[in-house]
């Protein structure tokens, strides 16, 4: 397994974490990703673990907390890896089951704590900016946390650029702790987070948490055009929820990855991760599986890396005309200039 660095922070990530999302399997979304209890979370940990994969993310809105207990009882050895989770969405109906104020964020984290059977998050991220919470209320809480030692460090998903450049101002401004990661969407289906978010993340060194790499699962191989969604695809569950794809482009990019997976003797889905790891910013991408043969497949995208000309191949298939004002960076002179260097 190769190590990499959440951004500018001396913090070793494996390139591949684990998203325990298929840990508990309550309510609608969480049931159709997965059931895992904990005998079954336990053998998964076991592999990933056996593999160098030490770590995993969670979050609270997980099956209602439930991903969190299940990972916090299959853990056999705390040292030995790593936890991430998320707060910030609804958890309930109350006026403060939801957001990052101070009183949310405390409450939060203690109860993900008690869930966790842990004295200590490694990683916490805000699951989603708060509009109605000063920035500064929720970076002095999480700078509260850190120094309670009840949280190590800190980081930010699905923020828009202007959000995640504010909060890192003001950590800045008042020498709060900064956000290291930036969890976000990103596959050969999505790459909305080239135009805006990693030219950021490069600028002020902060790494990319990749989430969903094969594309909201339209990308494991067994999509193809003119045949029917398989039997068994959770995509007849969760196609609603997850990030829209023109389905042209969607056959484009299936083909090209095909073809690629042919030459390389490698299955889909390693070589779509493979091509996230190559980017710039990505400090480690989350792997999901329902069983150990998924774990097993996904965890043979290390070891190994694309040729320039099949990366070439695979970001003409998956190429799509960004918004203003990107469009004019569209070329890959443009791209560079947008990326200078990489992190």
């Amino acid at each position: 397994m190769e190590y990499r660095t959440f951004g500018a922070s001396g913090l070793k990530v494996p390139a591949l974490s684990f998203g325990t999302g298929t840990f508990g399997g309550k309510g609608p979304l969480f049931s159709a990703w997965g059931n895992s209890d904990v005998d079954d979370a336990r053998r998964l940990i076991d592999i990933c673990l056996e593999a160098g994969v030490t770590l995993f993310d969670t979050a609270d809105v997980y099956s209602d907390g439930g991903s969190e207990e299940v990972l916090g009882a299959a853990i056999r050895r705390r040292d030995k890896l790593l936890i991430s989770t998320k707060t910030g969405l609804p958890m309930g109906d109350g006026p403060s089951d939801a957001g990052l104020s101070r009183h949310r964020l405390i409450g939060a984290v203690e109860a993900a704590l008690r869930r966790l059977g842990t004295d200590y998050i490694d990683l916490l991220q805000l699951h989603a900016f708060d509009a109605f919470t000063p920035v500064e209320e929720v970076l002095h809480t999480l700078d509260t946390l850190v120094r309670a030692g009840k949280v190590r460090y800190i980081g930010a998903s699905n923020f828009a650029g202007w959000q995640l450049m504010k909060s890192l101002a003001i950590a800045d401004r008042h020498s709060w702790p900064r956000h290291v990661v930036h969890q976000v969407y990103y596959s050969l289906t999505g790459r909305d987070y080239e135009w805006e978010l990693m030219p950021l993340g490069l600028d002020q060194k902060v790494g990319a948490l990749v989430w969903s790499p094969l594309g909201w699962g339209r990308l494991t191989g067994k999509i193809r055009r003119g045949q029917p969604i398989p039997q068994g695809s959770r995509l007849h569950d969760t196609a609603q929820w997850g990030p829209p794809v023109d389905e042209e482009r969607l056959y484009r990019i299936v083909d090209a990855l095909d073809a690629v997976a042919a030459e390389t003797g490698r299955s889909v889905p390693q070589v779509a991760i493979a091509w996230l790891l190559a980017r710039p910013t990505v400090s480690s991408v989350i792997i999901g599986a329902r069983n150990e043969a998924q774990l097993r497949d996904n965890l043979g995208a290390v070891g190994w890396t694309l040729e320039p000309g099949q990366i070439a191949r695979l970001d003409a298939a998956s190429d799509v005309m960004p918004a203003y004002p990107y469009y004019p960076y569209r070329t890959q002179e443009g791209f560079a200039r947008l990326n200078p260097s990489p992190v």
